[in-house]
């Protein structure tokens, strides 16, 4: 089958519907992607079907071992607990400073208005405003070379969420709660509030992944929320 798509670039168009097809759990862990496959689903080039490869092997959506078949990375809890805790080195500090001026983007506060608003609607998918959030507070640090290296790990992390939100072993409720709080510590300027927030809110989620993919949750994946706790 043919999959049509809006062409900006053809190898960028491929590249960004294949990836939304892994986010999707339409192309599952493991599955091998060969150049004839992607020439023949997109009625493209070889060459072009090669180069989206090459570019989706670059960005770790797919994986390639000596040489062989390309397929779909499949994250284990190791991963998992590998990616989460270089977020938390990452986004603690973008979190301290951002506290120190007390800033807070307004593309944050909307990207968690919409979680709310998909939830209100029984809607579980909410990782793309919720990569929103976080990344709305990267950004905001105006730093290039940072915004780079957090964005380097988006996909990783984007797949994490949706393997995490499909499960549906994370209410959006705690995640809009502490979304809300850690942008009132930022505005209050509780540095340290806020990174001690953003450990518990991530080490959640990287629990809570990481026993949804066979291994053993810790106990953070079991902590009542103190975001829900301040809230009442």
């Amino acid at each position: 089958m043919v999959r049509s798509i809006v062409v900006t670039s053809v190898i960028d168009a491929v590249v960004d519907d294949l990836k939304s097809q892994v986010l999707a759990a339409e192309l599952g862990p493991g599955t091998a992607l060969t150049e004839a496959d992607v020439a023949a689903r997109y009625d493209i080039a070889r060459s072009t079907a090669k180069a989206a490869i090459e570019r989706l092997v670059a960005e770790k959506v797919l994986v390639r071992k000596n040489h062989k078949t390309a397929r779909v990375v499949q994250l284990g809890p190791d991963d998992v607990r590998d990616i989460y805790r270089t977020r938390a080195y990452l986004e603690s500090e973008v979190l301290r400073r951002l506290a120190e001026r007390r800033t807070v983007p307004v593309e944050a506060r909307v990207a968690n208005a919409e979680i709310d608003a998909l939830w209100q609607q029984g809607e579980w998918d909410i990782v793309d405003p919720d990569m929103r959030f976080h990344t709305a507070l990267i950004d905001s640090l105006g730093s290039a070379r940072t915004s780079s290296v957090y964005g380097s790990l988006a996909f990783e992390v984007k797949l994490c969420m949706a393997q995490l939100q499909g499960s549906q072993r994370l209410s959006p409720d705690i995640i809009i709660a502490e979304h809300a709080r850690l942008a009132d510590l930022i505005e209050a300027g509780d540095a340290t509030g806020a990174a001690t927030l953003l450990d518990e809110h991530l080490s959640r989620a990287r629990e809570l992944l990481a026993g949804a993919l066979g291994g053993e949750p810790g106990p953070e994946a079991y902590r009542p929320s103190s975001a829900l706790s301040a809230a009442h």
